[in-house]
């Protein structure tokens, strides 16, 4: 049952915190924009002054034989808004002639319901010596100490129950939940104490197996939550939906809570129904602080295979900084879900780069195939991420040149900083405008296979890559994106790029193209490119192909003569 919103200053009298569920509060609120089609114009003008609380007119009105206890569409009388807007005169007024205090409205709301939520003793003083039902129930089954301890009224609730002794009213509403469990959910911390002081403190759950605890740790209630976790001897007790006090104040992103459940002596591996984690929910939900909290504690990474890990989760929801914390906690890079699919598959299936590069780096194994028999790269190249085919490619023969050298002077901390994504560097712009000219100008239709085949890239990789259509050119467009992925190889190895071009053209069979000229595939002479052996960055750089940096850059490699 949600509070009454608006109850003092809505023109309209919506009453939407009183009513049963969504539907009926909209129903009310359109209700209240013709609720005075079935008012005469002079009672309409009567409720109009109650809610002013304007005596003047009301006298003048009831001379005028008004009747004080008409009902608008919502069958709400002056005294219903007299009694909302704690109009201490206007209810006095009301109440000396005669208005009824027995009438309840479309959702079973009466005058002393209203009163309890709006907290003026004075009113609700009144009502009760005027004979207001002090047991009716709403369409909620909710009484008048669940309104007044909803709202935080502890006067109204100390005298209901020391002075009226009511404590019969200390009772479950429609969905279970007693004035207890309705206090904690608010997070009424005054409240709470008053309910303790009275004895009613009750560790009965819901119709949906939430006790006071859990209302308390879902809404981010600390202060109750500290309170109550004195009071509870169960602290991992869970709800019907399998949920723990702990795993509602994870999953709401309740850090202080989370924390003061867990010093509780929490379990925070305790999965709901759904078999779903605190991690999983946190991770989900994007709530950094909160993974990393976890991720601190004594936390169980691995997941069932049934499921999303954490890593897929994060991956789903491209939430890239969770994805590094869990990397971090040594999460399993390769964790499968029930689709026998690792992070990397749906990384590579959303074409998400920055995702891709992270899994790529923290070393994932490639060969792993989904339940389809596909793997990272079957995905992304039938998704057309060309970016990620040529990312998972550079992957793969790096991490295939590094199981070779493991252990050589190639194998060199100080190497350039490890990445597969394109590479924009401007060191590297007359290398790349190099190989463009190459792939577009020089090498005929389908030659950069022959190409790539000498350079060892697998049927799978040229397969890969040839999937993307671009249209009448995309031989070219193929053959230049084969060439940077064989650039990123020569970079990561640190190796001379202009070196190795010039002899691997001449032995794959392409002397032509490594110095001299020829006809292209288009029938028109072109001037090719000149990559004599060891001079060539040198003899660039005077010509003014190259910048000063680009030359430091490359000698780093030990190849300028």
């Amino acid at each position: 049952m949600k509070g009454l919103d608006n109850l003092r200053n809505t023109l309209a009298w919506s009453w939407k915190g009183l009513s049963k569920n969504t539907k009926e509060k909209e129903d009310g609120e359109k209700e209240a924009l013709v609720q005075y089609d079935i008012l005469l114009p002079n009672e309409r003008s009567f409720h109009h002054a109650a809610k002013r609380n304007n005596l003047d007119i009301m006298e003048q009105l009831v001379e005028e034989k008004v009747n004080i206890n008409a009902m608008n569409s919502m069958k709400r009388t002056a005294l219903h808004f007299a009694v909302g807007g704690n109009h201490l005169s206007a209810v006095d007024f009301l109440l000396n002639h005669k208005a009824r205090v027995d009438i309840a409205d479309k959702h079973g709301l009466t005058v002393l319901h209203v009163a309890a939520w709006s907290g003026n003793l004075e009113i609700m003083l009144m009502l009760v010596k005027a004979g207001a039902d002090q047991k009716a129930k709403n369409q909620d089954g909710m009484t008048i100490l669940h309104f007044a301890a909803q709202n935080n009224n502890v006067r109204i609730v100390e005298y209901l129950i020391q002075d009226l002794h009511l404590k019969d009213l200390n009772q479950q509403d429609e969905k279970g939940r007693k004035p207890f469990l309705l206090a904690a959910e608010k997070g009424h911390v005054e409240m709470i104490e008053k309910l303790i002081m009275l004895n009613l403190l009750t560790s009965e759950k819901d119709k949906e197996g939430n006790t006071a605890l859990h209302l308390a740790a879902k809404h981010g209630h600390t202060s109750v939550v500290e309170m109550l976790i004195t009071q509870w001897q169960e602290i991992n007790e869970p709800n019907e939906d399998g949920e723990t006090p702990f795993f509602l104040a994870v999953a709401g992103g309740h850090k202080e809570c989370s924390k003061l459940l867990l010093d509780a002596g929490s379990d925070v591996n305790i999965s709901n129904n759904n078999n779903i984690t605190a991690l999983q929910i946190a991770t989900q939900n994007g709530h950094i602080p909160l993974v990393t909290f976890l991720l601190s504690e004594d936390i169980v990474l691995d997941q069932k295979a049934e499921q999303d890990s954490p890593l897929h989760l994060a991956v789903a929801n491209n939430h890239i900084s969770i994805v590094n914390s869990l990397l971090g906690a040594n999460h399993n890079v390769d964790a499968l879900n029930q689709k026998q699919q690792t992070p990397l598959h749906l990384a590579a299936d959303l074409g998400n780069v920055e995702l891709v590069d992270t899994l790529l780096k923290a070393g994932c194994d490639l060969k792993v195939v989904d339940k389809q028999g596909k793997t990272a790269l079957a995905v992304a190249s039938r998704s057309n991420h060309s970016l990620i085919v040529d990312m998972i490619i550079k992957a793969e023969r790096y991490y295939t040149w590094r199981q070779e050298h493991q252990g050589s002077c190639y194998d060199s901390p100080t190497g350039p900083a490890l990445t597969f994504k394109h590479d924009h560097t401007l060191e590297m712009k007359q290398i790349r405008f190099c190989l463009w000219k190459l792939a577009y100008c020089q090498l005929k239709a389908q030659e950069w296979r022959k190409l790539a085949r000498s350079w060892e890239f697998s049927d799978a990789q040229i397969k890969a890559i040839e999937e993307q259509w671009s249209g009448s050119e995309s031989s070219c467009e193929h053959g230049h994106r084969m060439l940077l992925i064989w650039l990123h190889g020569i970079l990561m190895r640190r190796e001379n790029p202009m070196k190795h071009l010039y002899e691997d053209l001449v032995n794959a069979g392409f002397p032509e193209l490594a110095g001299g000229t020829s006809v292209n595939g288009r029938g028109q002479g072109k001037e090719l490119l000149s990559l004599r052996p060891y001079t060539t960055v040198k003899r660039a750089f005077i010509w003014g192909s190259y910048s000063t940096s680009e030359v430091h850059y490359l000698g780093d490699f030990g190849q300028v003569t």
